[in-house]
């Protein structure tokens, strides 16, 4: 058993409607027929969204999301419209809601690694593989691999886990040209990004997008970058003075949330059908300020 500990109501706004509650955000669509993404500040963990929010996390999402889609503007279109608040929304919405392009989504979560660690290194481990690529032998918990791969993995719902496949699976669902334009926007904006965070002092260890299409003006379909993207919530952030593979790396995201879950003082047992508790006061602010310091290192700007 997962999903929300306690599914929040969603908000209604005169001339919205209300199409969908994420883990984080909440979706709407306008008038026009656009979506309106609103990023809450809940957090996830152990597939279980928690009964207790980190303050200014959304914000920080939606703010650090737009820091990278204007860095990333020249190597695939986003779908940001506009973050200008829907006539009647309420006021706590600001700076944490995106008026969007409305795109058919590819239903692949597109997932790049330059280092070896979670999933894939579990894989790994028993196969030397990661979603079916071979890798080198030697390789431990937070090695950098020779080249960057793109590794894509099902979308699941809410309370789901999302499951690494194969990129000829892939192309079997989304088409063969589809799943070569995927993993190639994939490996360059990944390429980009690790490059820029690098400069930051930090590493980019891996990382997931997602894509739609819409109707090009030649009546093509073309390839959109969407959602959130290179965040702590989509993406491992790794500080570089203390990359030391062959450990568990200290990481800018929800770490402290998952240590305290899995602490004897949480109480709780993640194999059991039990939701989680809240969090501590203490786990939250550790929590917000990771999130804060992620997005003030790479932006080079104070938060707030």
């Amino acid at each position: 058993m997962s999903g929300f500990v306690e599914k929040p109501e969603p908000v209604e706004v005169p001339g919205l409607v209300h199409v969908h509650t994420g883990k984080v955000r909440e979706l709407y669509q306008n008038a026009d027929g656009d979506l309106v993404m609103v990023a809450s500040d809940r957090i996830s963990a152990y597939d279980w969204v928690l009964p207790t929010e980190i303050p200014d996390k959304g914000r920080v999402l939606t703010q650090l999301s737009l820091w990278w889609f204007d860095k990333l503007a020249d190597l695939v279109p986003n779908h940001v419209l506009s973050t200008e608040l829907p006539e009647g929304a309420p006021a706590d919405w600001a700076g944490r809601t995106l008026v969007c392009k409305s795109l058919k989504m590819l239903p692949v979560e597109c997932v790049a690694r330059g280092y070896l660690t979670g999933s894939g290194l579990a894989e790994y481990q028993e196969s030397r593989t990661v979603c079916g690529l071979a890798l080198p032998e030697g390789l431990v918990d937070g090695s950098e691999l020779p080249a960057p791969i793109f590794t894509p993995a099902t979308k699941a719902e809410v309370g789901e886990h999302d499951e690494n496949v194969s990129y000829e699976e892939v192309a079997r669902q989304v088409g063969a040209e589809t799943a070569a334009q995927l993993r190639q926007a994939t490996l360059a904006v990944y390429g980009r990004a690790r490059d820029i965070a690098r400069d930051r002092g930090i590493v980019l260890a891996d990382t997931k997008f997602e894509f739609g299409l819409e109707q090009g003006a030649g009546g093509d379909d073309v390839l959109v970058l969407a959602d959130e993207v290179l965040t702590p919530d989509s993406s491992r952030f790794w500080p570089a003075d203390e990359w030391e593979p062959g450990r568990v790396q200290p990481s800018f995201d929800k770490q402290y949330v998952r240590d305290w879950l899995t602490s004897a003082e949480s109480g709780w047992d993640r194999k059991s059908e039990q939701p989680p508790p809240p969090l501590p006061q203490r786990v939250v602010e550790a929590t917000r300020a990771k999130y804060v310091e992620a997005y003030e290192r790479l932006t080079g700007q104070s938060w707030g």
